[in-house]
């Protein structure tokens, strides 16, 4: 592994590299506390503000934040009321990104920036002139996604002033907070959970926030003078309007993810030593009762112990380590209905692999291509269960035929060493008979350089020491590029082989991907290509032995004069996928038409011409069969999605036509809310569909629950409750989050899986009660 990382690197050094901003004439040095500069790095901005200025604005828009040293404490209380507030001009000035590119927003707002030895602050004023009644502020439960559809005030610091990465922080005006990575301005990472405290408050015409975030939660480049990218944001749900401290293009998605066009942050000095220690130990305990395994255990009593640990090796290099690793903390997978032929992807949800994953992604564009939240059916799909394989996928580790392999011990380095992102993985697992699997070594090295202002080259390693199909290993290599020109235009790539013994022809695979993003027009062409051996055991393939050109093409205008709509789509796409000799496998001609509108509903219709060829019979059911062969069949779509700040939201879908040689008939409501109280809400969907086959007629259905208290941002009650009757399973997952204090949980869990299959009753399968505690050292 350490052979493979040296030649990435050096391969990488050898490529002429400019500065980020190095073509902006007006660029001037970031001055030390003492006035001399800082170095080579320019400012991509107007010169630092002299006190008792806090922020200066040039011509072109670009901002200059200077963060104000503590000489007093900061009471962490979201009460504005020291009197530093008033010896420094707060920040302001915010600019529409919605619904007005480039306007005022049209609600004040003022923030500072602070820092002491230990910590670095942001405290806000949020001013509404609306009554708190009209405010959206539904959800308290941390790192949930319905808080970026609430109102809310956030902070994105770019902390190596790389232009492209960063890490973002949110709060609403009732304390709940959410936390992401940005990777390549965009590949938000929500399961990045570093300690900070934040405390809301309120004042006559508004909220205020303070929010405090130890340095030691952040990764920065050496030395004590820092110059990070920095931008502030608001989001008022009720007009839905979006605002930053500087002007970003509408059509670049979540503002949050356009790194490039935030402001600098100068002045924030850091103390000599700010290297971390972060031990966390764990202790469970678990009662289980499964009766599919040999021998069938009764109320068995397990009990494990174990151990993580994360260094900083510098100040923007950290590596984890982990012992006897367990997730029986982990939400089960939300169940799914399968009405293709492929394979169904399931996402990771441990926390140890989520941690810094934006790192070792490989073969993404960069930026936001999708350009937001697509209702209805997908159609084609690019990543995470599309045709595009993923060629690291962390699941593969510790999991296989759908059981857990027990993880012996693993670490992990990541972080950014002047222009590259480093990632290097490396976990042991042992034997586990009843799934078939042996201990195994996986290895995984990544390996990104930015080049120009927003574009990178990478490579990527990976070795699975035990093949599932082949004597010896399985390994992959590859390389991958993304180029970001101008606000919308994206060109990305990637080459890789894999090597298994056996599988020596044909194990290449490629694509090539042109996107243009803007509001009114996008388009977007796309070749891959997957060689019939083509073999990433460390990643996820939906098929192979396929040659894929897809193309789309949208029109976007925004109204003026109806003022119910926000805007329309008109869209058109094609994907054509023939096997490595030239038959077709797959076409699917869709047509699509969608409105956003000012209330943030959506709605689309669109209609859709199939051809899929199966190389063999796959079972829709247990029972139920579609033969080999080629089928033409098309139908229609039509779904409504209620705006998700509602108390009441959803998607609600229609769907009617044919289904290969048959006709389906299908309803569903997904992603559904209601909003009970801020603090309890129901997430209820299902899914029916009625298939018509000329053998049998079947009707599957998914129907899931889900019920959540929120005590404290910190602390939550879940249950969860999904039939399945593709599978005729039940389950039913129960639990209890407390993060007792910053860094360190409780949890309560229990589990409990039945077979529906028999007409009289549910017959139980498994079921586990798991007490998991965990403690934080930092030292």
């Amino acid at each position: 592994m350490t052979v493979w990382a040296t030649l990435l690197v050096t391969a990488l050094r050898m490529l002429p590299v400019g500065p980020a901003a190095a073509q902006d004439t007006r660029a001037v040095a970031a001055p030390k506390p003492n006035g001399t500069p800082a170095g080579a790095r320019p400012i991509d901005g107007p010169p630092p503000p002299l006190a008792p200025d806090t922020m200066a604005r040039d011509a072109a828009g670009r901002v200059t934040v200077r963060a104000i040293r503590l000489t007093e404490p900061l009471t962490l209380d979201g009460v504005l009321d020291e009197g530093l507030y008033q010896r420094g001009l707060p920040v302001t000035g915010f600019i529409q990104q919605l619904p007005n590119e480039g306007a005022p927003a049209t609600e004040r707002t003022e923030a500072w920036v602070f820092f002491d030895d230990r910590n670095v602050y942001v405290s806000a004023r949020v001013w509404d002139t609306a009554p708190e009644t009209e405010w959206i502020a539904n959800e308290m439960q941390r790192d949930s996604f319905q808080l970026i559809n609430n109102d809310y005030f956030s902070m994105v610091f770019d902390t190596f002033y790389d232009r492209r990465n960063g890490v973002a922080f949110m709060v609403n005006a009732i304390g709940g907070f959410f936390d992401f990575e940005i990777s390549d301005e965009g590949n938000p990472n929500s399961d990045w959970n570093p300690i900070w405290d934040v405390r809301t408050g309120r004042f006559e015409g508004g909220w205020s926030v303070e929010a405090r975030i130890p340095f030691k939660s952040l990764r920065f480049r050496p030395g004590s003078a820092q110059l990070w990218g920095v931008q502030l944001g608001r989001r008022i749900r009720r007009k839905n309007e979006m605002t930053f401290l500087t002007r970003v293009p509408i059509s670049a998605g979540p503002g949050e993810f356009r790194i490039s066009a935030g402001g600098t942050l100068v002045g924030v000095e850091l103390p000599e030593k700010n290297r971390k220690l972060d031990i966390k130990p764990y202790t469970l305990g678990q009662v289980a009762t499964d009766l599919t395994s040999t021998p069938i255990k009764a109320n068995q009593f397990d009990g494990e112990i174990g151990v993580d640990a994360k260094y900083g090796v510098t100040q923007n290099l950290t590596a984890d380590f982990t012992y006897n690793t367990d997730f029986a903390q982990v939400e089960v997978d939300e169940q799914q209905i399968n009405l293709t032929q492929f394979s169904l992807f399931f996402p990771e949800k441990r926390e140890f692999f989520l941690e810094g994953r934006g790192i070792f992604e490989f073969g993404r564009p960069a930026g936001n291509v999708e350009g937001g939240p697509r209702v209805g059916r997908s159609g084609a799909g690019s990543f995470g269960g599309g045709d595009v394989p993923t060629i690291f996928f962390s699941r593969r580790i510790g999991l296989q035929n759908d059981l857990t392999v027990p993880i012996l011990a693993g670490g992990r380095l990541s972080g950014k060493a002047e222009k590259f992102s480093i990632g290097a993985l490396n976990i042991q697992t042992e034997d586990q008979p009843r799934a078939g699997a042996v201990a195994t070594n996986f290895s995984v090295v990544r390996v990104k350089r930015d080049i120009l202002r927003r574009s990178r080259i990478g490579g990527i390693f990976t070795n699975r020491s035990v093949s599932t199909v082949a004597p010896g290993s399985n390994a992959l290599y590859g390389l991958d590029a993304a180029f970001s020109f101008f606000d919308n235009v994206n060109v990305n790539g990637y080459y890789a082989r894999t090597k298994t013994s056996g599988l020596e022809s044909d194990d290449r695979s490629y694509q090539a991907a042109f996107s243009y993003n803007a509001d009114l027009y996008r388009f977007q062409v796309d070749h891959l290509y997957v060689g019939d051996h083509f073999n990433p055991e460390v990643g996820f393939m939906r098929r192979d032995d396929i040659r894929r050109t897809f193309t789309s093409a949208q029109y976007r205008p925004r109204p003026k004069s109806i003022k119910a709509v926000r805007q329309f789509s008109f869209g058109a796409s094609l994907d054509y996928v023939e096997n490595t000799t030239g038959r077709l496998e797959t076409r699917i001609a869709q047509g699509r038409f969608e409105t956003e509108f000012e209330s943030s509903d959506r709605f689309v219709a669109d209609v859709q011409r199939d051809y899929e060829f199966l190389r063999q019979p796959f079972n829709l059911t247990p029972i139920v069969m579609i033969p080999a062969g080629g089928y033409d069949f098309s139908d229609f779509s039509v779904a409504y999605a209620m705006g998700e700040h509602r108390k009441v939201s959803g998607t609600w879908s229609f769907q009617k036509g044919e289904y290969f040689d048959g006709h389906i008939t299908a309803i569903s409501y997904q992603r559904g809310r209601v909003s009970l109280t801020p603090q309890l809400y129901l997430q209820p969907g299902f899914s029916i569909n009625r298939i018509e086959l000329p053998e049998s007629t079947v009707t599957l259905k998914l129907l899931t629950t889900r019920i959540t208290y929120t005590v404290t941002p910190r602390m939550f009650l879940s249950g969860l409750l999904q039939y399945n009757s593709s599978n005729g399973s039940m389950s039913t997952n129960i639990r209890l989050r407390w993060e007792y204090q910053p860094g360190s949980e409780l949890f309560v869990v229990y589990n409990d899986l039945r077979d529906t299959s028999s007409r009289r009753t549910a017959l139980l399968e498994n079921h586990a009660f798991v007490v998991k505690l965990t403690r934080l050292f930092r030292l």
